[in-house]
């Protein structure tokens, strides 16, 4: 739950930029860039990368500081890092392009789909999850990823190599009770989306990875973002954990020759994808711009339920979280956390603009203890929207 809903609330005060037109981008990443600056300087993280994509697509970019503290490699906006749960909202977009193409529909039943997985009949409300309650983590599942089982294998099935058999991630919440029934709360599940993407290939006969690729990355020029599925991904910037982080990490987390060590295989489509800054703001732009597929999808995408009755302002669509309640008006996007990375993707709806960032640390994340998150949204959320006034 926390890798999306981050305050989007807090205003920084930031000096005003010329409108950019997709000749004359100089200003606005200048700006980015000196924005980046000033809050490595008052934060201290290794290094970030951040991009404004505007109304006419085109997109700002910029990187600051190191990709490797030790070698001294510098931070590029060509630099990938692990987007984490971002990866959601390609696996939701993909379920709805099978819809439109007429291979599924969102009000089927998972038993429909994976009935003759050996686990099934052990899944928490079997029978009665529909495809459209795994989109939007209204299923009732419990999350795998916080439950001590998981927490107790995860060091074995992270330091394998290859694939990770996601039946297996499943297998960590078969024979437990449901949250609730199905469609009669909210609850964040990876579970849920290790689910889909198994219908993903089910109905396809594809990976989940070709899908999404064929799909999407291809067709819309996604050319930086691929399968985090192994510890050698190229280019990918060294991400550093505190010293009693609970992953039992080493504070940096790959080797000399910058191999992870450990196996992101094992988030699969609760994520699975490596990206920059760059490409998921121009993903952003597409996707919440509804220009992502032929077909029209964004009533289907954004159609949210409530996260809690307590926060009204709080919905959660097709892998989107939707924030109808802030001062810069509608918000669409999702964040991501795994060890060592956080990133975010806001789509600003009023102002047609689209902000990511990427920071190759997690300090202060876990426990709350920095606010750097929100606070690095809110200023380029305001220094993207200025600059198409």
């Amino acid at each position: 739950m926390r890798s999306f809903l981050m305050a989007a609330g807090m205003v920084a005060t930031l000096g005003a930029v010329a409108p950019a037109t997709a000749q004359d981008v100089a200003p606005l990443s200048a700006a980015l860039d000196a924005t980046l600056e000033d809050f490595r300087a008052r934060y201290g993280f290794p290094g970030a990368t951040a991009a404004i994509a505007l109304p006419d697509g085109t997109v700002a970019a910029a990187a600051v500081g190191l990709a490797d503290l030790e070698t001294g490699r510098a931070m590029s906006p060509e630099t990938p890092m692990l987007a984490a749960s971002i990866g959601k909202t390609f696996v939701a977009a993909t379920v709805l392009a099978l819809e439109s193409e007429g291979r599924l529909s969102r009000a089927d039943l998972l038993v429909d789909h994976l009935d003759d997985r050996p686990w099934f009949g052990d899944l928490p409300n079997a029978g009665s999850i529909t495809i459209n309650h795994l989109l939007h983590h209204s299923s009732g599942l419990p999350d795998h990823v916080h439950l001590p089982a998981f927490q107790a294998a995860w060091p074995r099935m992270a330091g394998m190599e290859g694939a990770v058999n996601p039946d297996d991630l499943v297998g960590f919440v078969t024979g437990l009770e449901p949250l609730f029934e199905a469609g009669a709360g909210w609850a964040y599940s990876d579970t849920g989306y290790i689910l889909l993407g198994l219908v993903i290939e089910e109905v396809t006969g594809q990976c989940y990875y070709e899908a999404v690729h064929l799909r999407f990355l291809a067709p819309l020029g996604l050319t930086d973002t691929f399968p985090s599925d192994r510890p050698d991904l190229p280019g990918l910037a060294v991400g550093y954990v505190t010293p009693d982080n609970p992953f039992g990490l080493p504070e940096r987390t790959a080797d000399a020759g910058g191999r992870l060590l450990w196996n992101p295989a094992v988030e699969w489509a609760g994520g699975g994808l490596a990206s920059t800054s760059r490409d998921l703001a121009l993903w952003g732009h597409l996707l919440f711009g509804g220009a992502a597929m032929a077909k029209p999808y964004l009533d289907r995408f954004l159609d949210g339920v409530p996260v809690d009755l307590d926060a009204p302002g709080v919905l959660y669509g097709a892998g989107v979280a939707i924030y109808t309640e802030t001062p810069r008006g509608p918000v669409y996007g999702h964040g991501g956390w795994i060890p060592a990375y956080v990133s975010s993707l806001r789509h600003y709806a009023d102002h047609g603009v689209t902000v990511a960032f990427q920071i190759n640390t997690d300090a202060g994340f876990l426990d709350d203890s920095s606010d750097l998150v929100p606070t690095l949204e809110a200023a380029l959320a305001d220094l993207a929207i200025e600059a198409v006034r």
